[in-house]
C-alpha cells in the first residue's frame, strides 16, 4: 500500500513497510502500541462497532470529510492513522500548532496534480481548533471542490472552534473518554504483546494495580501506557520485575486514592459533597471536593452537580449563586485542570456559605405533580395569543390586562392599586388559588416572601 508517510516522517509517496521490534524499541510504549487496524481499536463502539456508518466507510475506503471531537487520549489521532492504513488515498498530516497557510498550499497543489491522475488525498489536521479563521478559510474551498478530504481532530467544541462553513461540510464524530475497562484492556494488551509491548519482560502486576493506573489515567490511554512504561523502567534490575502500588504512586507523584468512578465511592463522595454544601460547611465541602478531584474524577461531572446545588439548595435566597457556578463551569472548561480546581473550589465555598432555600425545588415538584396527575386544562382565553382575525373573533386575548399599564408600576401596598377582584388570573380555573412557590426566610427570599404575601392578600 502506497501513501505519504506524513505520520512518521517527511518522505512522500513511499511504500511503508511493517515495523519490526528493532525499529520500535526507541519509541515510547504508547506509540508502539498504537492500533494499526480497526480491530485493534479499543472503545468508541458507538462509532466503530460492527455495522456502524463510520466503520463501513473506513472499510470501504469511502471516507468523507469529518471532524473528530473528543478528550485527550480518546483515540482521535489513532483513528486517523488507522484510516491512513486502510485507505488507498494519499494521506497527509499537518499539525495546526506548527503548520501555516504556506504548508497547506503545498499540500493542495500536490493534491490537485494527483487528482488529475485519479489519486485522492486525505488531509489530517491535528488540533484543528488551533487554526485561526484565515487558516480555516484557506482549507474551505479545497474541501468544497473535493481536492482534499478533511479529517480534523480537536479537543474543543467544534461548534465554537471550527468555522461554520467548514463544519457544515464535515460530519462531526464525537469520541468518548475511554472507560476504565477499556484502559485495562489496553494495559493488558501491552503487557502481553511480545513484539511491540512488554510481553518479553515477564512483568508481575496485579489487577488492583492496573485498575489504579486506569483510574489515574481518567480515560486517557496514552497517560495509562506512559505510567506503566515509567514504572517498568523504574523497576528494571530487580528480580522479579514487579509493579506494585507504592511504585505506581511514586511514578505518578500522586497518591493512589481508593476511588471507583462507577461504583459506591463515586456516589458516596458526591453525596458527601452535596450534603456538606447543603449543611453550610465549607470545610467539609472542600475536603470532599478535593477527595474527588485528587482521585481523578471528571471536574465537569462535579461542576454539573454543583450547578444543580445552586438551584436546589440555594435558589432565590441568593440569586447570584447560579451565576457564580455557571461562571466556574466556564472557567474549568477554559483553563482545564489542575488550574480549574480553584474555580470549582470557589463555587463550592460560595454555595456552602450562601443562605439556603429549597423553595424552588419544592415549588417545581408541586407544579409538575399537578401536571402529571391533573387534567390538561385549556389555556384561559385571556392568556391566548390572537395573531389572526378568526382568533380575535373567538375572544382570544380579549380580557387580557397588560400588567405594565394596569398596575402603573405602583408598590403593592399603594392605595391606588386595583382591588383584588380586578387582578388578572393566570392559572386554570380548577387550580385557582393553588400555591406552589413559598419563599423561605433566608437571604433575598425573605424580601420576596414579604412582597408575595402582600400581592396574594389582594387575591383573597
Amino acid at each position: 500500500m502506497v501513501f505519504q508517510d506524513a505520520l512518521f516522517g517527511p518522505d512522500e509517496g513511499r511504500t511503508v513497510q511493517p515495523k519490526h521490534q528493532a525499529d520500535t524499541t526507541a519509541e515510547p510504549l504508547a506509540a508502539r502500541m498504537r492500533p494499526r487496524v480497526l480491530d485493534e481499536m479499543v472503545g468508541q463502539e458507538h462509532l466503530l462497532g460492527p455495522g456502524r456508518v463510520l466503520r463501513r466507510s473506513i472499510e470501504g475506503d469511502r471516507v468523507a470529510s469529518m471532524i473528530l471531537w473528543g478528550p485527550p487520549g480518546s483515540g482521535k489521532t489513532t483513528l486517523a492513522e488507522v484510516i491512513a492504513h486502510h485507505t488507498q488515498a494519499r494521506f497527509v498530516r499537518l499539525s495546526a500548532v506548527s503548520a501555516g497557510v504556506a504548508d497547506l498550499r503545498k499540500v493542495v497543489e500536490e493534491a490537485r496534480r494527483l487528482r488529475t491522475l485519479g489519486q485522492r488525498t486525505i488531509l489530517f489536521i491535528d488540533e484543528i481548533h488551533r487554526f485561526n479563521k484565515a487558516q480555516q478559510d484557506a482549507v474551505l474551498p479545497h474541501v468544497e471542490q473535493g481536492v482534499v478530504t478533511l479529517i480534523g481532530a480537536t479537543t474543543e467544541n467544534p461548534s465554537f472552534e471550527v468555522n461554520s462553513a467548514l463544519l457544515s461540510r464535515s460530519r462531526v464524530y464525537v469520541l468518548r473518554g475511554l472507560s476504565d475497562e477499556d484502559i485495562l484492556r489496553i494495559l493488558r494488551r501491552a503487557l502481553a504483546d511480545q513484539e511491540r509491548g512488554l510481553g518479553a519482560l515477564n512483568i508481575q502486576v496485579t489487577d488492583e494495580v492496573l485498575r489504579q493506573i486506569a483510574t489515574y489515567a481518567n480515560g486517557d490511554a496514552r497517560t495509562a501506557l506512559n505510567v506503566l512504561e515509567l514504572a517498568v523502567q523504574s523497576s528494571r534490575g530487580t528480580a522479579p520485575l514487579e509493579i506494585t502500588q507504592p511504585l505506581i504512586e511514586e511514578v505518578m507523584q500522586h497518591r493512589a486514592l481508593l476511588y471507583d468512578k462507577s461504583g459506591d465511592q463515586h456516589y458516596d463522595l458526591i453525596s458527601a459533597l452535596h450534603k456538606s454544601v447543603r449543611g453550610s460547611d465549607p470545610d467539609g465541602a472542600l475536603y470532599w471536593l478535593a477527595r474527588m478531584l485528587e482521585a481523578g474524577e471528571d471536574p465537569l461531572y462535579i461542576m454539573r452537580r454543583v450547578i444543580r446545588m445552586a438551584s436546589e439548595d440555594v435558589g432565590l435566597a441568593d440569586p447570584q449563586a447560579l451565576g457564580v457556578c455557571v461562571a466556574a463551569q466556564q472557567a474549568v472548561h477554559f483553563v482545564g485542570m489542575p488550574e480549574g480546581a480553584l474555580a470549582l473550589a470557589q463555587a463550592v465555598v460560595y454555595l456552602a456559605t450562601a443562605p439556603k432555600s429549597n423553595a424552588l425545588e419544592v415549588a417545581y415538584g408541586r407544579a409538575s405533580e399537578d401536571v402529571r396527575k391533573g387534567p390538561n386544562e385549556p389555556v384561559p382565553l385571556w392568556l391566548r395569543n390572537a395573531p389572526t382575525r378568526l382568533m380575535k373573533d373567538l375572544d382570544y386575548g380579549q380580557q387580557y390586562k397588560y400588567a405594565h399599564d394596569y398596575y402603573k408600576a405602583l408598590p403593592l401596598d399603594d392605595p391606588e392599586r386595583p382591588p383584588a377582584e380586578q387582578l388578572q388570573a393566570y392559572l386554570p380555573e380548577s387550580l385557582r388559588g393553588r400555591r406552589y412557590y413559598e419563599p423561605g426566610n433566608q437571604g433575598k427570599e425573605a424580601g420576596i416572601k414579604r412582597w408575595l404575601e402582600r400581592r396574594r392578600e389582594r387575591e383573597q
